[in-house]
């Protein structure tokens, strides 16, 4: 049985990394966002606005023992997951955790060239994003190094890099491919 799930700064390519890894594995990929957005037919703006962080987080906890039950998945998380209750230490005593580790300019970039709205962000210039970041990761890197395994994904610029990631986390977990 296959359970991974990938932790990280949002922009560190948790969904990327995951769907590839996913689809090598030949298993089912869950976004917990997204999964949250389908559940309560809500976007995760809506629910932060309705709800408020609190409220967001209280939900996002319920549905990560939900979906993290399931067998054969490779589940993306939140870049708040880990660091809220005792989601870290539930998610290491049922899966593979890997933190997904990158660069504060690095992540910047990405979410600077993202699409997707980020409620803890948006509003935010290039500046402000890069020093939010900055002190975010301060409080986040303990919980997100709690992982069983952390992978540079620095350069996740090409579909190629990302492979690269892929077979990395596979050599690591000792899974045959």
């Amino acid at each position: 049985m296959t359970r991974i799930i990938l932790i990280g700064y949002m922009g560190a390519g948790k969904t990327t990394v995951g769907k590839a890894l996913a689809a090598a594995l030949g298993v089912t990929f869950y976004d917990l966002d997204w999964y949250i957005t389908m559940r309560y037919r809500r976007s995760v703006s809506e629910i932060f606005a309705e709800r408020g962080e609190e409220g967001f987080r209280d939900l996002e906890q319920r549905m990560l023992h939900e979906v993290a039950e399931f067998e054969n998945i490779v589940l993306s998380c939140g870049g708040g997951t880990p660091c809220f209750f005792d989601n870290m230490d539930y998610m290491n005593s049922l899966a593979d955790t890997i933190y997904l580790k990158a660069d504060p300019e690095v992540l910047a970039q990405h979410l600077l060239m993202g699409k997707g709205r980020r409620p803890l962000i948006e509003g935010k210039s290039p500046d402000e994003l890069r020093e939010y970041i900055r002190q975010t990761l301060v409080v986040r890197e303990p919980f997100y190094t709690r992982a069983k395994h952390t992978l540079d994904v620095s350069l996740l610029d090409t579909a190629g890099k990302v492979d690269q990631s892929v077979q990395l986390i596979l050599k690591t977990l000792n899974i045959e491919h």
